[in-house]
């Protein structure tokens, strides 16, 4: 069974299949999914972040809206280089998977190599502190990502 998230998420995804760019307000998207306004918060945090390809702009109040962004690459090398410039000296287990999913959704990867990389940088296999199994993991994705690019 779906869970909220899931079915809010599906329908925000089916508005940007028709336009890359769409503006929604939050109290209207609780109000159609009867939820808290803090539901779709999260669904937008975790779902529609810049390493899952997204950029969201919000503005509060009255009149406020979200402005949801597709963001496009022309190619995959370009988003293999996108996404790499994003990873910092560490990454978080939810960021590494966040871009191994938008890979695999561009097509970059499939489900194989998706499973392969995210078992690579699960928490369980890199078994060390937090401070240092963040940076292990950057080096990995990283790794990996350059290792992509001769893919191509």
């Amino acid at each position: 069974m779906r869970n909220i998230s899931d079915i809010i998420e599906e329908h925000i995804k089916n508005i940007l299949k028709q336009k890359a760019e769409v503006e929604l307000k939050r109290s209207e998207l609780a109000e159609k999914f009867q939820c808290v306004p803090s539901q779709i918060n999260y669904v937008l945090k975790t779902r529609f972040s810049i390493e899952r390809g997204y950029v969201v702009e919000s503005k509060r109040g009255g009149g406020g809206y979200i402005r949801i962004i597709k963001v496009t690459k022309n190619d995959d090398r370009e988003l293999i280089n996108h996404i790499e410039a994003l990873i910092d000296q560490r990454l978080t287990q939810n960021q590494a998977h966040a871009m191994i999913l938008h890979l695999l959704e561009e097509g970059v990867i499939n489900n194989r190599e998706a499973r392969l990389m995210i078992s690579a940088v699960d928490r369980s296999v890199i078994d060390l502190s937090i401070p240092v199994r963040d940076q292990l993991r950057a080096k990995i994705v990283k790794a990996m990502l350059q290792s992509l690019k001769f893919k191509l």
